[in-house]
């Protein structure tokens, strides 16, 4: 159960949040720009799907625990940085020519969806960013907070999927307008560049910009210990999206 007046507040500072441009936001223009606007919603899709991830691993507390670790905060962003650059290389290097008009493969959809899903899991800034964001929109006195920080990270994860589909839409007619001046092969390097920009980017990403997290998560309560509503607290910091 969520209270009412919180839900509110969560959903329009979700949107507000989620319409300022971000790695996601960018990962689904890079999609648009150079496969088309199915190959972007798509993406967005996996993205949400991978949010959805993160926030269930937060609700039981896995989050918590793998961010205390240097080693896996390390291990993971380094993970996510590899793929993304790997995907700029393979994108750069693909002698398949963009074709404006032509629907992605089937066989195409689901390595696409995979692609987004994996992006967003492998993205430790995403599971900061949730710690700090949904714990201030529980109350303890409603009932399971775990249970609640799940609700909360479905309704970002469908609120994150309709904002990036609407930016892979308008991707996609830049696509068309860019399409008429400049060739395929200028498409296919515009998109892997933002792909190799988004790793390095990643690679770079450190801890230290977010805020330390009171109390012990394992212990689900103590994201709001007091069971009163929150003033919401969004950090400069995080209003570099991490999605």
């Amino acid at each position: 159960m969520l209270d009412p007046g919180l839900l509110v507040g969560f959903v329009l500072a979700s949107i507000v949040v989620l319409l300022i441009p971000g790695p996601g936001v960018a990962y689904v223009v890079a999609r648009s720009v150079s496969q088309g606007q199915r190959a972007g919603l798509i993406s967005a899709a996996g993205l949400s799907l991978g949010a959805l991830a993160h926030a269930v691993a937060v609700s039981v507390g896995l989050s918590a625990i793998l961010l205390g670790s240097a080693t896996a905060f390390t291990a993971i962003k380094l993970l996510g940085a590899a793929y993304l650059m790997y995907l700029g290389i393979q994108t750069i290097l693909s002698r398949q020519t963009p074709i404006v008009g032509k629907p992605v493969k089937a066989a195409s959809r689901s390595r696409l969806f995979l692609e987004g899903v994996l992006i967003t899991v492998l993205n430790p800034k995403v599971a900061m960013f949730f710690l700090a964001y949904l714990p201030q929109f529980t109350n303890p006195q409603l009932g399971s907070v775990s249970m609640q920080l799940a609700l909360l990270g479905m309704i970002y994860a469908v609120l994150a999927l309709f904002t990036d589909g609407a930016y892979a839409l308008l991707a996609g007619r830049l696509r068309q307008w860019l399409a008429r001046g400049l060739d395929g092969p200028v498409l296919r390097y515009l998109g892997g560049s933002i792909y190799l920009g988004l790793g390095v980017s990643t690679a770079l990403q450190t801890s230290d910009a977010f805020p330390q997290f009171p109390g012990d998560f394992s212990n689900l309560d103590d994201c709001n210990p007091s069971g009163q509503s929150h003033h919401l607290i969004v950090p400069q910091s995080l209003l570099a999206l991490p999605r």
